[in-house]
């Protein structure tokens, strides 16, 4: 879909697609904190206002290419003592003291050195880059929106993950308790219990806290207020960390970018935008020539009358050709090449970042990758140690420290187990932006 036409179908999204949607009424999805996100994050709101300024360039450009219509009128009260008579005296008429006149005058540039034909070429290419501009704010917006609601899902999970390590040494406690008062074990293990739960308790809290901040950080990005009377904004979101197969391959994903990427086209556009402005400078070297035609009315100087009035019309041209002007024309042109040679380089440079961001990103996706495969039925495996190891333990075969290190085990299997899923999707995410195609999240 091109730029603008892509504008347009987010800006009818905008007008007839979830106008109700509101984060206190229901669980919100992913796509709904990216709806609410693009109605309303700052950063897209004032990309929308850049386009609007680009736009109002070019018209202000274009004008200048346009015939143009002036209405002037004066009027004046002079003393008589300030009119010019004939020698020997003579009659000072009304009209000499009051004079008045009003005029209307049509004019169109008809050269002035390409100045005008650069400056709408080098408008209409800004106007683009604003399009561009709009489509990299909207695609980051995405990405940031997405890494939240990614890292809320983690903390949800670590929350879960910690609450049953809570749990299940709080039942090792009660179960290590009821052996001590029946002699079973000795006073160690309780006290062994005991300090292991208490331990257990601060990852959790901290993981509550995390939960807590990502929370407030997905808010913030979706630009709603918060109500004072509550602590936090209340904000419940739907949907879990998943493994989505995806098919990337490093060159394809080189390929997609090179072609999808913004930054490259706003960076190219700029090239030709400052070879544009190159010319526009040259321009001060040639002439500018102007043609333009007048119809004014006034009094009639010899008369008492103020009604009595004099009309017609004149038609000329101007011409104006600097020969010199202090070398003010070779320092704009001195500048504007230094800065196209800059946009050059600078286009240089932009190619060549993005392909290191695609190059880190598919490399991130890559160790996401393996960090799912290395924890596939991980989490399976410590549950099963740990029911073992409990098994044992009442049996009388296994050791306390045997059962502590299988929840321990346990804890940190689903701990790694919700990260690397955490990593994977946001590897997805990051490689979609790299390469240009996370605007099909807002089509």
């Amino acid at each position: 879909m091109k730029p603008i036409l892509r504008f347009l179908v987010f800006l009818i999204a905008l007008t007839v697609a979830r106008t109700g949607l509101h984060a206190e009424d229901r669980a919100l999805s992913l796509q709904d904190c990216l709806d609410l996100a693009l109605k309303q994050n700052p950063t897209v709101l004032k990309a929308q206002q850049e386009l609007r300024r680009s736009h109002g360039v070019v018209v202000e450009a274009r004008a200048a290419a346009i015939p143009s219509v002036k209405l002037s009128g004066q009027y004046e009260r002079i003393d008589n003592n300030f009119i010019d008579q004939f020698p020997g005296g003579g009659t000072i008429f009304k009209n000499q003291e009051q004079p008045w006149g009003a005029q209307v005058e049509v004019s169109q540039n008809l050269y002035a050195g390409g100045r005008i034909l650069a400056s709408i070429r080098a408008s209409k290419y800004s106007d683009q880059i604003a399009v561009l501009g709009f489509d990299r704010a909207v695609a980051d917006v995405v990405l940031n929106v997405r890494r939240t609601f990614y890292q809320i899902l983690l903390a949800q999970a670590q929350v879960a993950v910690r609450e049953q390590s809570v749990h299940l040494l709080q039942q090792q406690l009660e179960d290590t308790q009821h052996r001590f008062d029946v002699g079973a074990v000795p006073r160690f293990n309780v006290l062994r219990a005991e300090v292991e739960l208490a331990n257990a308790k601060p990852p959790l809290i901290r993981a509550q806290n995390d939960l807590r901040l990502s929370r407030e950080a997905l808010v913030n990005l979706l630009a709603i207020d918060a109500p004072r009377a509550a602590d936090f904004t209340p904000i419940t979101l739907t949907g879990q960390l998943r493994y989505e197969p995806r098919d990337f391959t490093l060159s394809n994903a080189l390929d997609q970018a090179l072609l999808h990427r913004p930054e490259l086209g706003q960076a190219e556009k700029q090239v030709v935008v400052a070879k544009q402005n190159v010319k526009g400078a040259q321009a001060g070297y040639k002439p500018e020539i102007q043609i333009f035609g007048q119809y004014g009315v006034r009094n009639s100087v010899f008369s008492d009358q103020l009604d009595d009035t004099l009309d017609g019309w004149t038609l000329g041209a101007r011409a104006e050709w600097a020969l010199f002007d202090g070398m003010l024309t070779h320092g704009k042109v001195t500048q504007a090449r230094a800065l196209y040679r800059q946009a050059e380089l600078d286009a240089d440079d932009t190619r060549r970042r993005v392909e290191l961001e695609v190059r880190q990103a598919y490399s991130d996706y890559k160790q996401a990758l393996e960090l799912i495969e290395a924890q596939k039925k991980t989490v399976e495996s410590a549950e099963e140690s740990l029911r073992l190891a409990e098994a044992r333990f009442r049996a009388g075969t296994g050791t306390q420290l045997d059962v502590l290190s299988a929840q321990t085990a346990l804890t940190d299997a689903r701990s790694n187990e919700a990260q690397s899923l955490f990593d994977y999707n946001v590897a997805v995410a990051t490689l979609e932006r790299v390469t240009g195609t996370t605007i099909k999240y807002v089509d």
